[in-house]
């Protein structure tokens, strides 16, 4: 008996010190939990994040990452302050200059998109050929823009507010008046136009006419990214590469992620959608997709400049104290 446990003892002994040690550790590696916000459902405007979790990138760096869609009703900044999540989504420029206004501590780490997505729309029929000719004319933009890209649009393009008609749920009005002229959002209105009427609308995207701000950014909570810089790196990391790997190369693997997560979501409108960010280099202008996530202190400062300008923020407020660029550079493709 003695004999035959010394035997089972140095077998074993053998077959454990077969087991890769990488292999030991990396099951008593303990991920870090991560709950990151989006501002809507599941869609290929936000597909780097999602591909990123499905390929596993977030959990290579040590993060157990959980995607929560949004909503019409989601409040990001909120979520933030009550420090519900790590992570969340600003839609646009302007949230973390509003965060800075009202005191909620979390910063922007990364722009998804290089280029914010709203654009200004006519009728494929339309004699327009630029913002220019816009001016003056009678144009269909939301509320919330009356305040954001609209104030943009008056100090460069001298537009006014006598042309404002307000926009509803409904693409209806736009539809049945061949001079319309309406705001929308690059991957989404152009599409149900097309779909609707069997032509592509004359899209204007306002960062093709010099509008600096950024869509999509990261923003982070003060407290991780001082007690744990390195969470904010790698997640920022994981998240770059997803989105490199999501529109360039093959998206398939965030796509299912997508679509399992929102059942109203097609593969029509995830392609269509991605076909645009790549039209319009959303993500990226640069060789080797070197810009992505980036965020320029001249952009924001213009950007700043122009908004303060109209007093949509006081010109004392520090926005440099709400921004955060982390640099990232990958070894491999």
């Amino acid at each position: 008996m003695i004999k035959f446990l010394k035997i089972f003892t140095f077998l074993l002994a053998i077959l454990l010190n077969l087991i890769p040690i990488s292999i030991i550790a990396e099951e008593n590696k303990k991920l870090i939990k991560i709950k990151f916000a989006t501002d809507w459902r599941a869609q290929a405007e936000q597909g780097g994040f999602y591909h990123a979790l499905a390929l596993g990138l977030y959990e290579e760096r040590g993060l157990d990452v959980e995607i929560i869609q949004g909503n019409a009703g989601i409040n990001i900044p909120r979520l933030l302050a009550a420090k519900e999540i790590e992570f969340g989504i600003g839609s646009n420029s302007f949230v973390p200059l509003n965060m800075l206004s009202n005191g909620i501590p979390a910063k922007a780490v990364m722009a998804s998109f290089q280029k914010d997505p709203q654009v200004i729309m006519t009728h494929y029929s339309s004699s327009i050929k630029n913002l220019n000719e816009m001016l003056d004319k009678p144009i269909m933009i939301s509320e919330n823009s009356i305040g954001a890209f609209w104030v943009w649009l008056k100090s460069k393009y001298l537009f006014n507010d006598k042309q404002i008609r307000r926009k509803t749920f409904s693409l209806a009005p736009f539809l049945v008046n061949q001079d319309a002229i309406l705001q929308g959002y690059l991957t989404s209105e152009p599409y149900l136009v097309e779909k609707e009427l069997g032509k592509a609308p004359k899209i204007f995207l306002l960062s093709d006419y010099g509008f600096p701000g950024y869509g999509a950014m990261i923003l982070a909570r003060n407290d991780i990214i001082e007690r744990k810089p390195e969470v904010v790196r790698a997640f920022v990391e994981a998240s770059i590469l997803g989105w490199k790997k999501y529109i360039y190369e093959n998206p398939n693997a965030g796509n299912e992620l997508i679509l399992r997560e929102n059942k109203e979501m097609t593969k029509e409108i995830i392609f269509q959608a991605i076909d645009k960010i790549k039209e319009y280099n959303l993500i990226s202008s640069m060789d080797g997709y070197t810009d992505i996530g980036l965020m320029e202190n001249k952009r924001w400062e213009e950007f700043f400049k122009t908004m303060s300008d109209y007093n949509v923020y006081n010109k004392e407020l520090n926005w440099k104290d709400y921004i955060i660029k982390i640099s990232i550079k990958f070894s491999k493709a």
